[in-house]
């Protein structure tokens, strides 16, 4: 018998690309462009967005995802046109193809998402804990999931980024139960599973495609471990 009584939910990894790191998403799709880069000089591209993203207030509150991921080709290929000059292969052409696969992708997934979390939303309460941009609410209005959680604790908003488990502990308050009647259900070892179960919250890792390896603290192993989110009401029903 089930007895979780709430779920904290990771949104970018999660719940958009199934268990899929975005940088692994986005390397798909430049390889399926054709950009023929070595992928140590895209991941250094890729880490130079994220890190500029987090720096400054380059993603407006009414930006929707497309807009998102549009800014952040321009700057992964500003950074590669920098490094390794303007060789005709990082064209403002693919800059826009690589975004727009990527959110065709992102698409696809969450509309075949949408279901289960309608379902789960009629069993449980569900908070969105996630670091992103100020944008969220937009983004799930896009996606038509702004009535599946009661609550986000988005970290630009509130002010507080992953790995802080004081992110969690804004999820749980928000739900109004104790940490061992939430699970938290995210792709990322070290900024979700391992935060939240420092405060005793059980946890569903989704690990499908990592960006990199995440060793597991001894007495914070994850509750279970799934590679798609069709699982978790199996999950559920036994943690």
């Amino acid at each position: 018998m089930c007895s979780i009584k709430g779920i904290i939910f990771d949104y970018g990894g999660t719940i958009d690309t199934n268990g899929i790191h975005w940088g692994e998403l986005i390397w798909e799709q430049y390889c399926k462009e054709g950009i023929n880069i070595d992928k140590e000089t895209y991941r250094d591209a890729y880490v130079h967005g994220e890190r500029s993203l987090a720096k400054r207030p380059i993603i407006a509150p009414a930006d929707t995802f497309r807009t998102l991921l549009q800014k952040k080709m321009a700057l992964q290929f500003a950074y590669l046109r920098e490094r390794l000059g303007n060789t005709g292969t990082f064209t403002e052409e693919k800059e826009k193809m690589v975004a727009e696969r990527c959110y065709d992708k992102a698409a696809k997934t969450i509309e075949t998402a949408r279901p289960l979390l309608e379902a789960l939303r009629e069993r449980f309460p569900m908070v969105l804990v996630t670091n992103f941009y100020g944008n969220m609410p937009v983004v799930l209005k896009e996606f038509m999931l702004e009535n599946i959680f009661t609550t986000i604790v988005e970290s630009s908003v509130v002010g507080i980024r992953k790995p802080d488990p004081a992110l969690f502990e804004l999820g749980v308050k928000a739900l109004g139960l104790r940490a061992e009647e939430t699970v938290v259900i995210g792709d990322s070892y070290r900024k979700d599973i391992y935060p939240a179960a420092t405060l005793g919250c059980r946890t569903v890792w989704l690990k499908k495609v990592c960006w990199a390896d995440e060793p597991i603290e001894k007495g914070y192993e994850p509750t279970a471990v799934a590679d798609t989110l069709a699982l978790l009401p199996s999950i559920l029903e036994n943690i």
